[in-house]
C-alpha cells in the first residue's frame, strides 16, 4: 500500500450557534487582539458583526480588515499583511466564503514567512517553514470549505490568471462551521457555492490520488449535497444544515487528494471573465464527467446512487450517463446557467493553456491536452 498523507484542522465545531465557542477558545489561548479578515458585503450586512458582538461582550480587542475582492488579488494580500503588522494583532479570525479565508491564509502565511512577500512565490506546493498565524475560520458560505483545506487561490490581475497554493502550514487551527452564519446567503450564492462543493466531492472521489479514506468522505458529501442543496437554496433550515456539513466533509477529503480539470477551467474562467467560481464549476462538472467516464471503473455507479438514482439493472454505460444526468439536473434545478456567453473563439487558446498549466489539472483521472481542454470549454459556448 502506498503511503498517503491526511491533514485536518486540529479542532472543528459544528452546529447552530457554534460561533459562541469563540470567546472561550480565545481566552484559553491567552490571545490579546484579533485581526478579522472579512469581505466588505459581510461587514455591510451585519454578518461579521455576529462574531464581533461576541468579542465585544467578552471585552476582547479586534480590528476588521475588509479590503477583499470576490477573487482575492495579490494586492489584497499585500495590503492585508501590512494591515496585520500595523494592527498589533496576535491571531486571526477569517469570516466569509473562500475569498475571505483565502486572503486570510495568504496573509497569515506571509506574516510568519516574510520571504514570500511577493505572493507569487507561494504558487504550487509552497516550501514555507513556519505555520500560519493562529487562525479561527468561520465560513459564511457552504461551498469552498477553505476552513478545512490546505489550499488557497489568489488572482494575479496583471497576468490574468489565478494560481493555487498548496501548503500544510496554512490550514486554520480551528474551524467553526455554524449554519446560522450561512442563513443570509442569497439564492444565487447558495446555489453556486453548493455546486462548487459538489464539484469538490466528485472530482476528489475520481481524482488520480483518490484512496479509501477520502473516498468514504467524498461519497457521503455527494449524498449530503444531493439531498440538501435544493432545500438550502429555498432557505430551509435542514437544507442549510446539510450543506454546511456536506461542504466541510468534502473539504477534509479533497484537500488531501486534489481535484481535476473542472476546477482548472473554472479558475481560468474566473480570472479572465470574473465568472463566479461555483458557477464555472457547475457548468464544467457534467462536461468533464462525460470526458472522464471511461476511466472511472464503477465509481459513477456509486456517484449515481449517492445522487439518489436507483441503478438496479443498469449497464455500466447507463449508470455513467445517469450520474452525469443527475448532476446536470441538480445544477439546472438550482438555477445555474449551462452556457457562458462571455467566451469568445479568440480566447480559447489562452483559456485552454491556462487551464492546462493549473495546479488542479494533473489530478484529473484522464489526461487532457490543450486541444482536449479547448474542446471541453467550447461546449459552454
Amino acid at each position: 500500500m502506498a503511503v498517503n498523507r491526511f491533514v485536518l484542522n486540529a479542532i472543528s465545531y459544528h452546529g447552530n450557534g457554534a460561533i459562541r465557542e469563540i470567546p472561550g477558545l480565545v481566552a484559553a489561548k491567552g490571545f490579546q487582539k484579533a485581526f478579522i479578515a472579512s469581505d466588505p458585503d459581510l461587514v455591510k450586512f451585519g454578518v461579521t458583526k455576529k462574531v464581533t458582538d461576541l468579542l465585544d461582550e467578552a471585552g476582547m480587542a479586534y480590528e476588521v480588515y475588509s479590503d477583499i475582492k470576490p477573487n482575492p488579488t495579490i494586492e489584497n494580500v499585500q495590503s492585508g499583511v501590512a494591515a496585520y503588522k500595523a494592527s498589533g494583532a496576535d491571531y486571526m479570525i477569517a469570516i466569509g466564503g473562500g475569498s475571505s479565508m483565502d486572503t486570510g491564509k495568504a496573509i497569515g502565511i506571509i506574516v510568519n514567512n516574510p520571504e514570500f512577500a511577493d505572493v507569487r512565490s507561494l504558487e504550487g506546493v509552497a516550501p514555507t517553514k513556519n505555520r500560519t498565524v493562529f487562525t479561527i475560520a468561520v465560513p459564511t458560505t457552504a461551498g469552498t470549505a477553505a476552513e478545512a483545506t490546505i489550499n488557497y487561490v489568489i488572482t494575479d490581475v496583471e497576468r490574468k490568471r489565478k494560481f493555487v497554493c498548496v501548503d500544510t502550514n496554512d490550514i486554520p487551527d480551528i474551524a467553526i462551521v455554524d449554519p446560522e452564519m450561512m442563513s443570509t446567503m442569497p439564492k444565487g450564492l447558495t446555489a453556486s457555492t453548493g455546486m462548487d462543493a459538489l464539484t469538490h466531492a466528485i472530482e476528489g472521489y475520481t481524482t488520480k490520488a483518490a484512496w479509501e479514506l477520502p473516498d468514504c468522505l467524498n461519497l457521503e458529501a455527494i449524498r449530503l449535497i444531493a439531498k440538501s442543496l435544493r432545500g438550502a437554496v429555498a432557505n430551509e433550515t435542514e437544507g442549510r444544515e446539510g450543506m454546511a456539513l456536506g461542504q466541510f466533509v468534502t473539504g477534509m477529503a479533497f484537500s488531501n487528494v486534489g481535484l481535476g480539470i473542472a476546477h482548472s477551467v473554472a479558475h481560468t474562467l474566473g480570472a479572465v471573465y470574473d465568472t463566479p467560481h461555483g458557477v464555472a464549476c457547475a457548468m464544467m462538472l457534467p462536461i468533464v464527467m462525460e470526458y472522464n467516464a471511461d476511466v472511472t471503473g464503477e465509481k459513477y455507479q456509486a456517484i449515481a446512487e449517492a445522487m439518489g438514482v436507483d441503478t438496479t439493472g443498469m449497464t455500466q454505460e447507463e449508470y455513467r450517463k445517469a450520474a452525469v444526468d443527475a448532476v446536470r439536473q441538480l445544477s439546472v434545478d438550482v438555477g445555474i446557467p449551462t452556457k457562458l456567453e462571455a467566451i469568445r473563439e479568440e480566447d480559447l487558446e489562452f483559456l485552454a493553456q491556462s487551464a492546462y498549466a493549473d495546479a488542479c489539472a494533473p489530478g484529473n483521472p484522464k489526461a487532457a491536452s490543450v486541444e482536449d481542454i479547448k474542446g471541453l470549454i467550447r461546449k459552454l459556448m
